[in-house]
């Protein structure tokens, strides 16, 4: 019996849309909500918001920082990692996440979803978000826990 829980990475923009800071937000929430810890950048934006909506659901949130202090989380990460290794964290959440959902985003975004599908992980990217080959496009956040979960089923 494991008692290992299912950890869902949530990447994406630093300075999101409007619609990309909800969608982030729901991701949280349905992650906490089928007993998932998130992990994340730690930082703003995508990253702040969804650990948003998984604590405000009584979930977990693993944030693996660019920097020295985990003073510069965001408020909502209740497992604050500290790296000091810049963007080299990417590699961290991309092994770290049982699965990635991405959420707009830029080159950041894109390096994660690389590694993650390197690794051999399941990516699935929402509206506004960069589709690359291998990644699995979806229309709602409900959606892309949902397929998250069902991805990682033996």
């Amino acid at each position: 019996m494991s008692i290992r829980k299912i950890i869902i990475g949530v990447i994406g923009a630093s300075q999101p849309s409007a619609a990309g800071l909800c969608l982030a937000e729901a991701v949280g929430r349905e992650i906490a909500g089928r007993g998932a810890t998130l992990v994340c950048g730690g930082l703003g934006g995508v990253m702040e918001a969804a650990a948003k909506g998984a604590v405000n659901a009584g979930g977990e949130v693993l944030g693996i920082l660019p920097g020295p202090d985990k003073g510069s989380a965001n408020p909502f990460v209740t497992l604050p990692v500290a790296t000091n290794m810049g963007h080299a964290r990417n590699v961290i959440i991309a092994h770290t996440a049982d699965a990635l959902i991405a959420v707009e985003g830029e080159y950041g975004t894109l390096s994660e979803t690389a590694i993650g599908l390197k690794l051999g992980k399941p990516v699935f990217v929402l509206p506004g978000g960069q589709q690359v080959a291998g990644t699995v496009a979806v229309a709602s956040a409900t959606e892309a826990v949902t397929l998250a979960f069902e991805s990682l089923k033996p």
